[in-house]
């Protein structure tokens, strides 16, 4: 115990009345109120208990004064009893929780020991005993979520007012259609929901002076135009609109390769077609969002990580704050935000635009320019990125979330990434399968001599597979990289499912029974969840079940409708067995990237199970990898919003209203700036088009659909990997007992806990072309200063400036992006000099000859002689 547990703050001076009964039994059902008559002074006493060394992992309350004497409000009615509970409630509950403080639970623990084994004065058990059930019951356990969100609400605040849901319709609009036009630029154009929202806020402050306060009555409530002071949650009415309806929309990517005549030239993809499949595509994974805010929106464990710069950065921009001194600093958040906004957007014109070698940082590589080893082994562009120092860019540093994810789920993904690349190393330098012929991190798919895969020469030109070319030409051979995807991605996909269930079993049922329940009879939304946030949420009117269940069945209705119509090859029961596997998939996906900040993606899967189920049938493939990969992140991305409203205190039909007006604008927004894009363009997705609309995204789906979709996974599996089919299996065997062996070593090796199996090998299976460790060392670096070692050791002013932070430097470098693009790239201004073509001058770069360690000879093929 340490020291300072067992002593009384110097300042704290009990009254000489005879002590209360010590308290030695942790499950004591003594019902005792604790009061100013057996401790003097009681508020006052509890204030500077909370003050000392025993509540460090605490001292984030103090800088918020309203939330402090709010708590200390509410400590006096706290009876021994129930504070006993309360931290069994919690201990059990937090127990394998990765995000709660070790400090925090090593006190419970400690308090629900009793007494006699806490050790030091009565009364200071009782204060400490008292201040830690008061705020696990009526305020956040974690520090990141106390640091933005209150414990208490206005329910008469408005929040559903016409100029908020003007601004957020404008936006959506404006935002989907930039988005989706330059989606498929290179460089891009991404107007990301940060920049949005901080555009959000002086519109709405716009609004505030200039409309008259008219309005109407509906239904005995008055509706005005400007119904006073621009609020935090009008604000984040907007934001919620923007977050889920400005962005693009990933199926009209798919529409670019069946209707252009470069790739499939399907004349029958019309308005109709495209109308259907985009609504279906985009609300079912609005359903299915709201059928899982049971099991990641409601349970207080899912804090969802990658979502707190988001309402840390409307708190700064709307919210008071009081001015406390911290380790020195007393500026508030507002004024840090913006002097670290502008002044990221001043430095990323070097990174941006002027000194692009900061950026691409491979410094290593400029040693040995040509030498190829080097190249593979720590080059940021076509190599494993193994690279100490690898950028000086925010926009690459933050790929990761650094300033978001929890430290832990950072260091389990970055050590799965670097075991796996040791195991790339091993595998590309003995040449295993032939991968020394080809770059060692790419994926796209090769022939027997090195090329890129040229699927046009193994079509008919009804997009059937011709088998006598198939064998005449070459099979598909894959990188390590690519390899190491599948495996581990496959592995991660099965295992992740029995894991869940098994670490989450207890949350799962709970969700289970509470939606099982919600069709039998009438039954509260919130009654199974005994937390601050959905006590205070349950005064609101709920969305029943059924609403989110109507809008999936319609969507999926929309979607064979499309199917069934139009000439896609694609049977409807191949949608519903997508969906159903996208389904059973999403529930361990949604639960790890609510507690990690990591999204699980099945876009992969999608592919090879259409690969086996509709084989040499481009179309369908493409149809069903569509809803596989929509339903996961429409509906973790709209879950997560739920969660942001969740935090926001909005009620949740008008969170349900304002997204479904953002999502059907975004449908026909996005189709319309399809049709601008296709109708300006004559050579549209051409490698040489002159405004550089050289479609990344379709070309890349072209070539992957003509392998997976044609070609098949069965060809490419069975005869040169059948490792990759053979993970799903070990992903099932493996799960219970990696789950089982966790638990048993906790009890002898503690730090165990930080170890997650999950993260591990999702962290495996990062590897993309263009992506490496080069993306994620430096996020491992900024993570571990501040969400490690600041976060313990500067607590209060991590609460503080940590997310605000984030905010700031994302969202400088996004204004910054956009006034480069606008101003330089759109007029194809360039500067030429060592610090822009440096990075690109090498091996790794592309600038001297093929990457591969291995090369053939002109005429000369590697692999199997013979293919099936």
């Amino acid at each position: 115990m340490d020291q300072e547990k067992n002593e009384k703050p110097a300042e704290y001076v009990l009254g000489d009345q005879p002590p209360s009964p010590t308290i030695s039994d942790p499950k004591a059902e003594a019902d005792v109120t604790v009061s100013s008559l057996d401790i003097p002074n009681l508020r006052q006493c509890a204030r500077e208990r909370l003050a000392t060394e025993v509540h460090s992992d605490l001292h984030d309350i103090l800088a918020d004064d309203a939330v402090l004497e709010y708590l200390l409000d509410l400590l006096p009615t706290m009876t021994l009893s129930e504070a006993m509970k309360t931290l069994t409630a919690a201990e059990e509950y937090h127990s394998d929780d990765y995000n709660f403080p070790a400090k925090s639970l090593e006190k419970t623990r400690s308090l629900l020991a009793g007494e006699e084994k806490y050790g030091g004065s009565h009364d200071s058990y009782v204060l400490d005993l008292l201040i830690m059930a008061t705020v696990l019951k009526f305020h956040s356990p974690y520090p990141e979520v106390r640091s933005l969100c209150d414990p208490m609400d206005d329910p008469n605040m408005p929040v559903e007012t016409i100029r908020a849901y003007f601004i957020g319709m404008i936006w959506v609009a404006i935002g989907s259609f930039i988005n989706q036009l330059f989606s498929n630029r290179q460089p891009s154009l991404t107007i990301g929901s940060t920049a949005i929202q901080i555009l959000l806020f002086p519109c709405g402050k716009l609004l505030q002076r200039i409309l008259p306060d008219w309005g109407i009555t509906v239904f005995g409530k008055r509706h005005s135009l400007n119904p006073g002071k621009w609020n935090n949650k009008e604000q984040m009415l907007a934001t919620l609109m923007v977050q889920v309806g400005s962005t693009s929309s990933n199926f009209i990517s798919y529409v670019l390769v069946m209707k252009l005549d470069r790739f499939f030239g399907q004349k029958w993809v019309n308005f109709g077609y495209i109308f259907l499949m985009n609504f279906s595509t985009q609300f079912f994974g609005f359903g299915l969002a709201g059928v899982l805010r049971r099991f990641v929106v409601y349970p207080s464990k899912a804090i969802w990580p990658s979502l707190l710069p988001t309402l840390m950065l409307n708190r700064t921009l709307l919210q008071p704050e009081g001015t406390h001194s911290i380790h020195g600093w007393t500026m508030s958040r507002y004024k840090f935000f913006f002097i670290v906004m502008f002044s990221m957007m001043a430095y990323y014109w070097l990174p941006g635009f002027i000194f692009t070698a900061l950026s691409t940082f491979n410094w290593m590589t400029w040693i040995a320019p040509a030498n190829k080893v080097l190249a593979v082994i720590t080059g940021s562009n076509s190599g494993l990125g193994f690279n100490p120092l690898a950028t000086f860019d925010w926009g690459v540093i933050s790929y990761s979330a650094p300033l978001a994810v929890p430290f832990f789920s950072q260091f389990n993904q970055y050590t799965g990434m670097v075991v796996s690349g040791l195991i790339i190393i091993i595998m590309y330098f003995t040449n295993y399968k032939w991968m020394g012929y080809l770059p060692v991190n790419s994926t796209s798919s090769y022939d027997n001599t090195g090329a890129k895969y040229n699927a046009s020469r193994i079509i008919n030109s009804d997009l059937t597979l011709n088998v006598e070319n198939y064998k005449n030409y070459s099979m598909p051979f894959l990188s390590a990289g690519y390899v190491m995807i599948y495996c581990t991605e496959y592995v991660l996909f099965t295992m992740s499912w029995v894991y869940i269930v098994l670490a989450e079993f207890k949350s799962l049922k709970t969700g289970f029974i509470g939606f099982a329940k919600s069709f039998r009879r009438k039954s509260r939304t919130y009654e199974s969840y005994d937390d601050p946030l959905c006590r205070l949420m349950s005064k609101y009117p709920e969305v029943p079940d059924w609403w989110y269940v109507s809008i999936l069945i319609i969507s999926l209705i929309f979607g064979i409708i499309a199917c069934e119509v139009y000439p896609t090859n694609t049977p409807w029961w191949s949608i519903i067995v997508i969906i159903l596997i996208s389904v059973f998939l999403i529930f361990p996906s949604a639960v790890v990237f609510s507690i990690t900040g990591y999204e699980l993606g099945f876009n992969d899967i999608a592919i090879i199970v259409a690969g086996y189920m509709i084989p040499e049938h481009a179309i369908a493939n493409m149809v069903c990898r569509v809803y596989g990969w929509n339903v996961d992140a429409q509906a973790d991305s709209l879950i997560g919003s739920q969660k942001l409203g969740h935090y926001s205190k909005i009620p949740p039909r008008a969170f349900l209203r304002c997204q479904l007006l953002a999502v059907l604008i975004q449908t026909f927004i996005t189709v319309a700036a399809n049709e601008v894009l296709i109708s300006s363009f004559s050579d549209l997705c051409s490698s040489d088009q002159s405004n550089r609309f050289v479609c990344p995204f379709p070309n890349a789906l072209y070539t992957a659909t003509l392998v997976w979709g044609v070609v098949g996974p069965q060809r490419i599996f069975s005869q040169l990997y059948p490792m990759i089919k053979w993970s799903f299996l070990i992903g099932v065997l493996i799960g219970a007992p990696v789950f089982y062996l966790r638990l048993y070593s906790m009890r002898f090796f503690p730090f165990i806990k930080n170890f997650n199996p999950i993260m591990f090998l999702a962290g495996m299976s990062w590897w993309n072309s263009g992506y490496n460790l080069s993306y994620f060392t430096p996020g491992m670096e900024v993570s571990f200063i501040f969400m490690y070692y600041i976060r313990r050791h500067y607590l209060v002013w991590w609460s503080k400036y940590n997310f605000v932070l984030s905010a700031a430097l994302s969202a400088g470098v996004a204004l910054c992006a956009i006034l480069v693009f606008v101003s330089l790239q759109v007029t194809n201004v360039e500067i030429n000099w060592w610090g822009r073509t440096v990075s690109s001058a090498g091996v790794d770069g592309g600038g001297i000859g093929n990457p591969a360690i291995f090369t053939v000879a002109e005429g000369e093929k590697f692999g199997p002689a013979t293919w099936n």
